[in-house]
């Protein structure tokens, strides 16, 4: 074992697990909590649900329109809705995801139509896209009601290619942005690159609101139509009087609160997230086994959210994502595979797939190293000092 790992593994032995990624408080949230406490606003509406969506509009541009609800999950629930998917539809979702991306087409009684990646971004893959979408027209006699492409672990999508394919068929974008606060492609925030878009707060995100999620749209008329689902959809009465179903989606005052604090550190934490992600492949520049996922060109601009690696078996000398990972676990340090392709997932199996299985070999061989912003120096030091010892440098 090196000085270096020695050191660093008896000062580890004192503290804390490294985890994957931890929330990273700013310091103001209590400030805005309590002052959601003395105005006695401790429901879904109140001062800080109107300033949070008005910051993130401000950060997001291009006519941006924010709804705030308790998850981004909840956000592409009420996306599906407004494109009125409904049982016998089918709806396009990139495979290589987490399974919340999935879930709100079965809400709604959907078929959901899985598209495998491609190899420079790891996401959706236009030509499969375009692939799938021809097949389901010719096979069902009608074209699918959505399409939703992933920025995963913050890594913006082939927008472009994506958008003309789309709009060739007439099909409205969904962007699951969960990852991707703070990303952009050519400039424009990921998030407003579709007809609708979710973001996540969930407590491992860039900046969180402990939990929580945004829809976005720059559609004003999609927007006031979002709200008022997600407020149970109550008609302009007296009375509580109701003519569609609605659901109980909306953010609490409180939870907008911790989100207005992390607005302001938010261009920090991109910052922060995207050093981490520099001094991994510095410190792991000469292990050729290793290779980072990575932004194609200039067009591209991750947050980084999570740092992923795949390992390439061919010049590992056996070395696989697991000898790694448990490598890292023995040091208590979470590290974590990517996501499982949901056309390989249990639920989703008998699912239409089209794809090469380019998802399926990332997911052999590939890790999440801890990406927490409240990571220093030292920590990524220690953690790459593991990982130079399993490859043995």
């Amino acid at each position: 074992m090196s000085e270096l790992l020695y050191l660093c593994a008896n000062f580890y032995d004192m503290h804390d697990k490294i985890y994957l990624s931890l929330a990273h408080l700013s310091g103001a949230e209590l400030a805005y909590v309590q002052a959601a406490f003395d105005e006695n606003w401790v429901t879904t509406a109140g001062r800080n649900l109107d300033d949070f969506e008005n910051a993130l509009n401000r950060f997001l541009g291009n006519k941006s329109h924010a709804l705030a609800l308790y998850s981004g999950t909840a956000a592409l629930h009420l996306a599906l809705i407004l494109l009125n998917v409904d049982a016998g539809d089918e709806v396009i979702c990139q495979t290589f995801t987490y399974a919340a991306s999935a879930n709100p087409v079965l809400y709604q009684r959907a078929t959901p139509v899985f598209v495998d990646s491609e190899p420079d971004t790891w996401n959706m893959s236009p030509d499969f896209l375009g692939t799938a979408i021809a097949d389901r027209i010719k096979i069902t006699g009608k074209k699918p009601k959505a399409i939703i492409p992933v920025h995963l672990y913050g890594m913006p999508a082939r927008m472009d290619e994506i958008r003309t394919i789309a709009d060739h068929y007439g099909i409205p974008i969904i962007e699951d942005a969960a990852e991707s606060l703070g990303s952009t492609y050519k400039s424009k925030h990921c998030g407003t690159l579709g007809d609708m878009a979710a973001i996540s707060f969930n407590g491992n995100k860039i900046i969180t609101t402990s939990g929580g999620g945004v829809l976005v749209s720059a559609n004003e008329q999609l927007m006031k139509d979002a709200r008022y689902l997600a407020t149970q959809a109550r008609d302009a009465a007296p009375h509580y009087q109701h003519s569609q179903i609605g659901y109980n989606y909306r953010m609490s005052n409180i939870l907008a609160g911790i989100g207005c604090a992390q607005m302001t550190v938010l261009p920090q934490r991109i910052e922060q997230r995207r050093a981490i992600n520099q001094l991994y492949r510095t410190e792991l520049a000469n292990i050729s086994a290793i290779r980072f996922q990575t932004e194609p060109s200039a067009d591209y601009y991750s947050n980084y959210w999570l740092t992923a690696i795949e390992i390439d078996p061919q010049q590992s000398g056996g070395i696989t994502r697991e000898t790694l990972r448990l490598a890292l676990e023995a040091e208590n340090i979470e590290s974590r595979p990517v996501w499982k392709p949901m056309h390989l997932q249990p639920v989703f199996q008998q699912m239409p797939y089209y794809g090469d299985r380019t998802s399926e070999k990332i997911f052999e061989a590939g890790l999440c190293l801890p990406s927490s912003s409240i990571l220093k120096k030292e920590d990524i030091l220690y953690i790459t000092n593991v990982i130079k010892q399993v490859f043995n440098i």
